[in-house]
């Protein structure tokens, strides 16, 4: 292995972890960190949630590890974890937005401000995108350069509620946690093109996809529609 190629082995793992330490600081108060302050004692159904949420983030990051490490058989071999850890955090993604927003408490990932009903959108949304992305990334599976792009966009997707509980993006309102999203799919397309001297397909729609998710999920959550259709889903 030469040091030209370091950039291409690592470049993934790198992301992962990046992603990982995000994750850990948008949930560290009110969930990692808990026992150290006084937040409120949380229902079995987010420990749970928060459970799921987290073995995918560390598998993530063991994976794209493991792959920079040239470990792939056991690689493969933890991916058929994956199938079923997806299912059960699209089960409980989906589950703990609606049961927020029933007992109107803020909704992961909402905007500081917005209404329940619309705000609900922003997380039922990250939900649909990873369970797509991860999806599609698991049937390219034999196709490695589609596979991990695919998996690290469906990872970025479940970025915005996290980094909507750290309080100095929520602040700033959704422009800039959703920017920090949108820094991550820059950066794979500017590795895409600085090491293969084009953007993968996998990159560009992928990661136009989630990107375009972000003023689409706002704008639908205002809408007439939309609002009867969450109230339906929390009542």
């Amino acid at each position: 292995m030469t040091a030209a190629s370091l950039p291409r082995r690592w470049f993934f793992a790198a992301m992962a972890v990046a992603a990982a330490a995000l994750v850990f600081v948008g949930f560290g108060p009110t969930y990692y960190l808990k026992s150290l302050s006084a937040a409120p004692v949380l229902p079995f159904r987010v420990h749970l949630h928060g459970a799921l949420f987290t073995t995918w983030v560390l598998l993530f990051a063991l994976q794209s590890l493991l792959v920079a490490r040239n470990h792939t058989r056991l690689h493969r071999r933890l991916g058929i974890a994956a199938v079923m850890l997806i299912i059960g955090m699209v089960v409980s993604g989906v589950s703990v937005s609606i049961a927020w927003a029933r007992v109107n408490a803020p909704v992961t990932g909402a905007i500081v401000g917005t209404p329940r009903l619309t705000a609900v959108v922003i997380p039922l949304a990250s939900v649909a995108l990873f369970a797509l992305l991860s999806s599609v990334g698991l049937l390219y599976r034999r196709w490695p350069d589609v596979h991990k792009r695919l998996m690290l966009l469906a990872t970025i997707a479940l970025l915005p509620p996290a980094l909507g509980r750290i309080s100095f993006l929520a602040a700033r309102g959704s422009a800039a946690f959703f920017g920090v999203t949108c820094v991550f799919i820059l950066a794979l397309a500017v590795y895409d093109y600085r090491i293969h001297q084009r953007v993968y397909p996998a990159s560009l729609w992928g990661g136009l996809l989630v990107a375009l998710s972000f003023p689409a999920r706002l704008a639908l959550g205002q809408t007439h529609a939309w609002l009867e259709f969450a109230r339906w889903l929390v009542v």
